[in-house]
């Protein structure tokens, strides 16, 4: 399970601490618990981000979060350690992927299914996936064409949407997840119909809706005096006892029905059009208190801009209308035992629950405040509909027309035989509708059809069958080798040779190529000679691309790694201005590598650097063969590809055999691993004679390779 932004962790959640810290969180905890409770479930695992942070608990800094045998928390690092909002970790993804492939080869354990939570999570989940061949299920929350269209209509620009929540980034992945999942899950039929039936790809992969369960040791019913498990009694009674002082603070009339509300301080939730319903109804303030639990603060100064404007307009209603002493607006809750001791308080006290978002994916706290028999009010949208059709404990209303919102809480808390009906309803129903076991036993049947039946639609994203990452996860050693006058040249009895030897110890040695081609120059060369069937990576375009196995799965994470100040406009529109460059064809370009040929002559390659430093660029320069120059990123080059490599599978670098011929294999043949450098090679290269692991072979081409293997005793 992947649920990476947010604050979780399996205890004393801090929902709606922020909006990051959701409905999500709990959802994922609860549904990770009870499919470990499950006997075919063999382990389950919950990743999420690493967060070592003063301004949160040191809870989050914890790596590992055993919650029972078979159930545990883990927290991987990316993007630093300091806590940030989901918008911000799109950058991250990629270090986030690499750190849990290094995670996987560490455990030697690959999963039987990835399941992410929000399109962050899903975007992690795929790629492992695919990488891996597994099956992946996605649950996505919230979507981003829905939340975009919310914020247009709510007074957005397009512009500021963008800006602020990286909007069309997430709609573009939300659209890859969708082609790539084996199975989505949704809470409602309206989400399946409607949410996803905004995007292009919408109909595309197989649906199922199983509603989330609820904690039934929790949510028990309000006319239970305690919990079933008595070493919590106390924390309970305590529980109750802070809650009504809490409340009991605001109220001058403290035996009133409560109409309570509980959500994120979030604009979408309308708790402004709450409280215009109760402040515009002077017959509804007369009848009953309001509490509003919008989750935690310290100090509004502190919260995020849209935290901010939220609650101060709370304060501001309550001004506008005169709400003191009628109205309840805490500064925090604990949300393992006070939130269940306010619905039942409220029950008690014969009030109802409200929930008048403009839109509700599901409605997590309908449920539970239906379960301790508290009715409910609810935005007559996606989730709540459910749940009313379901259950029949409570009134839907649209969340825009105050009067309507207020009418129908009147309703139910004026008609004591109505409020018993829903009440009575929702505790029964509840039950019967909305289970942990229940959502385990038809998961756990999509699963098993999945592993038998992979569902993918699109061929494009079909699961590879060969997924690179299971035979990696079993490598330890590697020959990497430039394909032009290294490993294809001279002698095509040595080039058989040593295909010959990498297939007999293809279950030892990985096979990868280095190459200033493109891949698809590669490709084609390499199928004349017979030799991409057994390529476990090409590192391509002098290092700027990485390519795994025979379907040739492309590095995102090497491409987000290289990309940090390159500008490749500003690099080309300056060496257009020196005259002793020719531009390549533009077959050899790519997005991370220009390419030009040029002469050699005096002082060239220094007047280009000079140029490029002198204008604060950032790049890489490769020279070879007294004829090709390429201008690659920073981080960018064949060796650098390789520590990338090395990096991401934790494969010691002196457990690889590179080989090269020529000045733009120089950079990866110095350093860590063993070198080899071929018999006809460019005299650019005699430099590196005497240098640590670096054997200059007497044969040539693939016989130099042969001959090395042999030097460094590399096969035994």
């Amino acid at each position: 399970m992947f649920s990476i932004h947010g604050l979780l962790r399996a205890e004393n959640m801090e929902m709606g601490r922020d909006a990051d810290t959701g409905g999500q969180i709990k959802y994922v905890v609860e549904l990770c618990r009870a499919l470990s409770k499950h006997e075919k479930v063999r382990r389950i695992d919950l990743f999420t981000r690493l967060i070592d942070d003063k301004s949160v608990s040191d809870d989050y800094a914890q790596i590992t979060e055993e919650i029972n045998s078979k159930f545990r928390i883990m927290r991987i690092q990316c993007g630093g350690k300091k806590y940030m909002r989901k918008e911000l970790l799109w950058p991250h993804l990629d270090e986030y992927i690499d750190n849990m492939t290094k995670f996987i080869k560490k455990e030697g354990i690959i999963p039987d299914i990835v399941h992410g939570h929000y399109a962050d999570a899903g975007y992690v989940a795929s790629q492992l996936s695919e990488f891996f061949g597994i099956p992946f299920l996605f649950t996505g929350h919230s979507l981003g064409r829905t939340k975009k269209q919310k914020l247009l209509d709510n007074g957005y620009n397009d512009a500021e949407i963008v800006k602020k929540y990286k909007i069309d980034q997430r709609i573009d992945v939300e659209e890859d997840i969708l082609k790539a999942s084996d199975l989505i899950i949704t809470s409602t039929k309206q989400e399946m119909e409607h949410q996803y039936g905004m995007y292009e790809c919408g109909g595309l992969p197989a649906f199922r809706v199983i509603p989330p369960g609820l904690d039934l040791e929790i949510f028990y019913p309000y006319y239970h005096d305690t919990l079933s498990d008595t070493n919590r009694e106390e924390e309970q009674i305590f529980a109750q006892a802070s809650v009504l002082e809490e409340l009991n603070r605001f109220f001058l009339q403290t035996d009133k029905p409560i109409v309570l509300a509980l959500c994120r301080p979030d604009k979408k939730k309308n708790i402004s059009g709450l409280i215009r319903a109760y402040g515009e109804d002077k017959e509804l303030q007369s009848m009953a208190n309001l509490a509003v639990f919008a989750g935690i603060r310290k100090d509004i100064s502190d919260k995020e801009e849209n935290e901010k404007k939220v609650l101060t307009e709370m304060l501001l209603l309550i001004d506008k209308y005169d709400l003191y002493g009628k109205m309840a607006i805490p500064k925090k809750h604990n949300f393992e035992y006070e939130v269940p001791e306010l619905y039942r308080i409220a029950a008690e006290k014969r009030g109802v629950f409200v929930n008048v978002a403009f839109t509700e994916p599901f409605g997590l706290t309908l449920i539970e405040a239906s379960a301790v028999g508290l009715p409910i009010v609810a935005t007559d949208d996606g989730g709540p509909r459910d749940i009313i059709k379901n259950c029949v404990c409570g009134i839907l209303v649209n969340p825009v027309k105050t009067d309507e919102v207020s009418n129908a809480i009147k309703k139910i808390i004026s008609n004591p035989n109505l409020w018993k009906k829903f009440s009575k309803n929702g505790i029964m129903k509840v039950r019967k509708n909305y289970t942990w076991e229940s959502h385990v036993k038809t998961y756990l049947k999509e699963v098993f059809s999945i592993k038998k039946s992979p569902r993918a639609k699109d061929i494009s994203m079909a699961k590879p069958t060969d997924p690179i990452g299971k035979r990696i996860i079993d490598l330890n050693y590697f020959l990497i080798t430039d394909i032009d006058n290294t490993l294809i040249g001279q002698n095509n009895e040595q080039l058989n040779h040593l295909l010959t030897l990498l297939k007999k110890n293809r279950d030892k040695i990985g096979f990868c190529v280095a190459t200033g081609r493109t891949v698809e120059s590669a490709v084609r060369h390499m199928k004349e000679y017979n030799i991409n069937h057994s390529l476990d990576m090409i590192i391509s375009s002098v290092g700027t691309e990485i390519y795994y196995g025979k379907s040739l799965q492309f590095s995102r994470s090497w491409r987000t790694h290289i990309s940090r100040q390159w500008d490749r406009n500003k690099l080309k529109e300056l060496l257009d201005t020196l005259n002793f460059l020719e531009y390549q064809e533009e077959e050899t370009q790519r997005e991370f590598k220009i390419s030009f040929y040029m002469e050699p002559a005096k002082d060239r390659v220094a007047a280009i650097h000079e140029l490029l430093i002198k204008n604060k660029c950032r790049y890489n320069l490769v020279y070879s063969h007294n004829q090709f120059l390429d201008i690659l990123p920073c981080r960018a080059s064949k060796g650098k590809a390789i520590r990338f490599f090395s990096y991401k599978w934790e494969i010691p670098l002196g457990n690889f055999l590179v080989c090269g011929d020529s000045g733009n294999d120089e950079e990866m043949l110095r350093g860590g691993p063993l070198a080899v450098v071929v018999g006809n090679h460019s005299p650019e290269i005699d430099k590196l004679r005497g240098r640590k692991n670096i054997y200059f072979a007497d044969a040539a081409c693939a016989g130099g390779i042969v001959e090395a293997l042999k030097h460094y005793n590399f096969i035994n």
